[in-house]
């Protein structure tokens, strides 16, 4: 069954008081009703349930039962019940002009009309004005606060629906990153493996046969490697021919990564001979942190200190800034930081300092190395 809405609620309930306190009025008021006693109320009490579709119309409707139903009619019932919920139902779906001609119709009449007995006196008529006046202006500020939430909900709703797109378009630009970060890497690699096989191959042909085969299979293997990572990347970067013989970013080169902030270091004196996915994923993790600091911390300082264990590299940023770089466990920069260590067997742990500021503790295994 299906349940009613509060706004037909509300139209029933006046309705019903409105046609109930007609009834009680003429029991009391000893009169005998006549025509227009009946047949207005039903009209108007008809119109009223269509307020909500036809709010200036209704409102015509009910103002003229009333014109008529209190200088004409017998009986002196709750009638202006309707004529409220009319006046205000038309100045709260923006029909303000409607409902302030309407009201103000009303008093003229009321008070200036041209019969010979005026059917309230002063008190009566200024608290009637009263009440019209105030149930306009309800009616305007509750469409005008309805408006506002709804441009505040709306706002709301845009506002996330751009961000889920710049969630998606970080994600998407961040796993381009990667994968042109690994081509790099592959093909840096594999072009030197290619070249130092077909040196070997060259200078050992008068080596054992085994040993001439094992280096042209790696050379072939390197070669059609290089040519399927080419083909498979190539939507994402345009490769050129020749293979790619410059590495990409590393820990070698931290004059790179901390261009433009002051920071200070505290780093091992050689990181050459990290693994290449490692130096990589290091250097991407150094790098995203810092930039954080320079653009959201609003730090004046950072510090980066990297420790080396034959089994891991753990990478510490912090800065001093007056807030949190990014709100814990989220963040466009953090979640790629964080990707790039779990992708290695890692970890990665961001949050505020104690003592204010950021810090982001990266530790990266090295199995590659000591195995």
């Amino acid at each position: 069954m299906r349940r009613m809405s509060p706004s037909t609620i509300a139209t029933a309930g006046v309705v019903a008081a409105t046609l109930i306190g007609t009834v009680i009025a003429a029991i009391y008021q000893h009169k005998t009703p006549n025509v227009l006693d009946v047949v207005l109320p039903l009209v108007a009490c008809t119109a009223i349930f269509w307020r909500n579709r036809h709010p200036v119309a209704v409102l015509i409707v009910v103002g003229l039962t009333t014109f008529i139903y209190y200088p004409y009619a017998y009986i002196d019932g709750p009638f202006l019940l309707l004529t409220v919920l009319a006046l205000y139902t038309a100045a709260d779906q923006g029909h303000l002009l409607a409902a302030i001609v309407t009201g103000g119709a009303g008093l003229l009449a009321m008070g200036f009309g041209e019969t010979e007995v005026r059917h309230v006196d002063n008190t009566t008529f200024l608290i009637i004005a009263e009440g019209i006046v105030t149930t306009i202006t309800i009616g305007g500020v509750t469409r005008n606060r309805r408006a506002y939430r709804n441009e505040v909900h709306e706002r709301a709703r845009e506002a996330e629906r751009t961000h889920a797109e710049e969630v998606r378009r970080r994600e998407t630009e961040e796993r381009l990153r990667i994968a042109r970060e690994l081509h790099d890497v592959v093909g840096h690699n594999i072009s030197l493996i290619n070249v130092q096989a077909g040196a070997a191959l060259h200078g050992l042909k008068k080596r054992p046969e085994d040993a001439e085969a094992a280096l042209r299979t790696i050379k072939e293997t390197s070669k059609e490697t290089l040519r399927q990572l080419r083909t498979t990347l190539g939507v994402l970067r345009q490769v050129d021919e020749d293979a790619p013989v410059v590495p990409a970013a590393s820990l070698t080169r931290l004059d790179e990564l901390t261009a433009g902030l002051s920071v200070t270091l505290d780093v091992p004196d050689s990181l050459e001979d990290l693994p290449a996915e490692v130096d990589l994923a290091a250097s991407r993790i150094v790098k995203e942190a810092l930039t954080n600091v320079s653009r959201h911390s609003g730090a004046h300082h950072a510090s980066l200190a990297i420790t080396r264990t034959p089994r891991n590299i753990t990478i510490r940023v912090e800065d001093d800034g007056p807030g949190a770089t990014f709100t814990e466990g989220t963040g466009y920069g953090l979640q790629g930081m964080r990707e790039r260590a779990i992708a290695l067997g890692g970890t990665l742990e961001a949050g505020p300092r104690p003592e204010g500021g950021f810090r982001v503790v990266a530790d990266l295994p090295l199995q590659k190395e000591t195995a």
